[in-house]
């Protein structure tokens, strides 16, 4: 036993939430083995979009910028009915993180440049054709079990934590006995991707047409795509609507014709909505698709992973850094599952206005909500409660005293850092335990080695561990949730807040100030 490696943490599956994974305990400088069974990137586009909080977590690891270049920004989603007409239009607003709020990826160029991100950490050894057969919980470690495809051999080797991100279908999570709960629905989808030669009319938009007799997918994606998706209806054959002849049957009835795009490929695939019971058992932790599966109207699939890598990661790093105790990774399930079950539950309901059936409904439906557009705030109203949820975490690794701004994610303006340079919040900061003051105060003896970040307005002049809110948005969000000091948790989030003149609250029990104060970004 202990001739097997030794590493932090092991990762079962490279998708985006294994990569995103690698990268984040990388620019720890933790020792990371990932396990992936295939060869090379996965070459069909899934995910088709992501939102501004990934983006923030990308930019932690320096992979922003570089993301950027292959993303395509959207704009307003259009809800159109059998005739092609608007009945309802909706556009993601931004929840001030730095970052468009909605953008079109093509999903095998995203992770391409994920991995080769994690390729620049000389800690993180990525083993593909490994095919994970067993993982067993030990006190110290945890023991995985994999065959290597290349030549039918076995590999053991040991991990001090795991994080299964091996998907729905997740072995690991068999193996381990835990129960996903939920449903599949028995309505099977076509999924179409093509290749751009001529734009048409509505080509840079997602629209989802609320055809009773065929709802459809409709949505751009960058470098030169473009995603359709179908239902299977009854009595219709699976192996012939993936054809070229029936594709173009419903293609051309959407006045798209050989000359505007080339066919790709087309697949089948269902919808799932089911949550794990348990994400953590002993040293192994599930993550992605392998803990949650949700529908994708709202594209919040991927995106739900990597929340998932970022709130995880970043404890493992602290407690194997003896910043934290163990028993505050219980906290990833209880942090994370209500804005999961939250996002899917506001999917359901997106996805229930696309494929309603029923015509006399669907009439209903068009007339109520073309109606309700017209009326002033709607759209921003149907987006705050029916898109995506922002994250905020009520019960966790949280001061057990209440505040308005405890649980939140603080936003990312453009502030002065300690040079003077024009930067994202997020870059002056770190990603580390801190204290963000805008009042100056002295703190109590018990944050004694976190760092003091003070807040000065615009025309200040920035200094050591001093920065300046360019255009007030810090101050005033600040303002806006009462609190003149705040404690961030290294991945942003409000841990303890605090009224002028009332005192911050303690860290959580057992917490060390970590002796490195500042993790940087790491550049490409």
């Amino acid at each position: 036993m202990n001739d097997q490696p030794l590493y932090d943490v092991a990762i079962i599956g490279y998708g985006p939430t294994g990569v995103t994974a690698a990268n984040l305990l990388g620019q720890r400088g933790l020792r990371v083995v990932v396990l992936e069974r295939d060869p090379e990137v996965y070459g069909r586009a899934r995910a088709i979009s992501t939102d501004e909080e990934v983006m923030r977590i990308w930019q932690s690891v320096g992979l922003d910028e570089q993301l950027q270049t292959d993303m395509l920004p959207g704009g307003v989603v259009a809800f159109v009915d059998a005739d092609g007409r608007p009945f309802t239009r909706v556009q993601p607003r931004s929840r001030h993180c730095g970052h468009p709020p909605q953008q079109f990826i093509y999903q095998p160029a995203v992770d391409a440049t994920l991995r080769s991100g994690a390729a620049r950490f000389d800690t993180v050894t990525v083993l593909t054709r490994h095919q994970c057969l067993k993982v067993a919980n030990h006190p110290d470690y945890a023991e995985v079990l994999a065959a290597d495809l290349t030549d039918d051999t076995f590999v053991r080797l040991r991990a001090k934590y795991v994080i299964a991100a091996d998907g729905g279908s997740s072995a690991t999570r068999g193996q381990l006995g835990i129960g996903y709960q939920g449903t599949t629905f028995t309505e099977r989808w076509i999924v179409i991707d093509t290749k751009v030669l001529r734009d048409w009319e509505g080509s840079s938009q997602l629209r989802f047409h609320c055809d009773p007799a065929r709802p459809t997918v409709d949505c751009p994606t960058p470098l030169g795509h473009h995603r359709w998706e179908f239902p299977v209806r009854d009595g219709e054959d699976e192996d012939h609507l993936v054809t070229h002849e029936a594709i173009w049957e419903i293609l051309r009835g959407q006045g798209v014709t050989p000359d505007h795009v080339e066919i790709l490929r087309s697949v089948v695939y269902s919808h799932h909505v089911r949550v794990a019971d348990r994400w953590r058992a002993g040293r192994v932790f599930l993550a992605g698709d392998a803990a949650h599966a949700m529908p994708p109207w709202i594209g919040q699939g991927m995106a739900s992973g990597v929340r998932d890598a970022a709130n995880l990661c970043w404890k493992i790093a602290d407690v194997l850094a003896g910043v934290l105790p163990d028993t505050a990774l219980d906290s990833y399930q209880i942090e994370r599952e209500p804005h999961v079950r939250e996002t899917t539950a506001h999917a359901v309901f997106v996805g229930r206005i696309i494929t309603e059936r029923r015509e006399w409904i669907a009439a209903v439906r068009n007339r109520v909500l073309r109606a309700a557009s017209m009326v002033p705030g709607y759209s921003r109203a149907m987006v705050e409660s029916k898109w995506i949820p922002a994250a905020r975490y009520t019960a966790g690794l949280l001061a057990s005293e209440k505040h308005p701004a405890r649980g939140r994610q603080i936003p990312q303006p453009w502030v002065l850092d300690s040079t003077g340079t024009r930067v994202r919040l997020d870059d002056a900061l770190g990603a580390r335990w801190l204290v963000l003051t805008s009042d100056g105060r002295g703190l109590p003896s018990v944050w004694d080695g976190v760092p003091v970040v003070r807040i000065r307005s615009c025309g200040a002049t920035p200094g050591p561990d001093t920065i300046v809110d360019i255009d007030g948005d810090l101050t005033a969000w600040l303002a806006e949730h009462s609190a003149t000091v705040v404690a961030l948790r290294p991945d942003g989030f409000v841990y303890a807040a605090a009224r002028a003149g009332a005192p911050l609250p303690s860290p959580p029990a057992d917490f060390r100030a970590p002796a490195h104060t500042r993790s940087r970004r790491t550049t490409p």
